[in-house]
């Protein structure tokens, strides 16, 4: 008994030994402060055991910090804790400013830690800086002066500009930017063969309106990659014009016919009406000689005048009938 007690108490011993040295080890990077020590970067191993308190990872501060004292940047390790803290890129931030400086740009800790806060690739923004990067236009179709529509595709040469990156509009607005210039340019052509004559004009024209004011970037080239044609939208509209045209003269005609329509039954309703007026009026005569006869205002031999008066008028009409019918040439 005493033996297997002894076994396992230098068993639990050995285990918290080990525990108690990866504590140790992990509090306390030995090999990170060796690896300091050696590229000259003054660090005390107790402020890389605060590191740890303060929640930093030590080396993704300290070799950092060692790349650029390598590089002859003086960086301090504070400033470079306060940017980990701070969510930054640490280690980003350094390439970039080991970059920015074997490249002879204008580049400060505190501009590069803004840009790398703010979003952007710093690093890349250097590179692009250096080594300028080219973006490709999406199909941008306009339309000329004679009706003609051209699709064009253009490739934007940019540099990024340093001081502009924090608060300076992307990639995005320079594509935009650009697109509505190829439009305008095209639009204000008097025909489609003059922009394929010279796409250089548009070129031209577009970099001469100072696109890159407020980006992030400086706009060295704008070059047309290829200039298709596409439809003839000005036949096209016409066609539509001449149609819709057609369409409203139809209706207008069909308006007109409609009223001339409603007049004409209106005509003959008043015709019939006033026919039926007459009918009325000459069914009363009968009435009336009866109602003079009893009453005693018409006599017997006014009555006989009355009525030799209007066959009288009967012959008249007759007559003269004839006579028109007479007059008319023979078939």
């Amino acid at each position: 008994m005493p033996e297997q007690f002894v076994f396992a108490t230098s068993v639990f011993v050995l285990i918290a030994s080990v525990i108690l040295l990866s504590i140790i080890l992990w509090a306390i990077p030995v090999r990170l402060w060796v690896e300091a020590i050696s590229a000259g970067v003054k660090v005390g191993i107790l402020y890389l055991v605060g590191m740890r308190l303060r929640k930093v990872n030590p080396p993704a501060v300290v070799r950092p910090l060692i790349w650029a004292t390598k590089a002859g940047l003086p960086l301090a390790i504070g400033d470079l804790e306060a940017h980990y803290l701070a969510g930054g890129a640490v280690d980003r931030v350094v390439r970039a400013l080991i970059s920015a400086d074997k490249a002879n740009i204008d580049l400060s800790f505190q501009q590069a830690a803004a840009i790398d806060l703010a979003g952007r690739d710093v690093f890349e923004a250097v590179q692009v800086s250096v080594n300028p990067k080219v973006i490709t236009t999406p199909r941008v179709a306009a339309m000329a002066r004679d009706g003609i529509q051209l699709i064009a595709i253009a490739r934007v040469t940019v540099r990024v500009n340093i001081n502009r990156l924090v608060g300076g509009a992307g990639e995005e607005t320079v594509l935009a930017r650009v697109g509505e210039g190829i439009v305008s340019n095209i639009g204000s052509s008097d025909t489609h063969k003059a922009v394929l004559e010279n796409p250089d004009n548009i070129s031209k024209t577009v970099l001469a309106r100072g696109l890159d004011a407020g980006t992030a970037f400086e706009i060295l080239s704008i070059d047309i990659a290829d200039i298709d044609v596409g439809k003839n939208i000005g036949a096209e509209l016409q066609t539509d014009q001449a149609e819709a045209d057609k369409r409203v003269a139809q209706a207008r005609a069909e308006e007109r016919r409609a009223m001339a329509v409603a007049s004409e039954q209106e005509n003959r309703a008043k015709v019939q009406e006033m026919r039926a007026r007459l009918v009325e009026a000459e069914a009363r005569v009968p009435l009336a000689i009866a109602e003079a006869f009893q009453s005693g205002n018409l006599g017997v031999m006014d009555y006989m005048r009355y009525r030799n008066i209007q066959s009288d008028t009967s012959m008249r009409d007759a007559i003269s009938e004839g006579e028109e019918d007479q007059s008319e040439p023979l078939g």
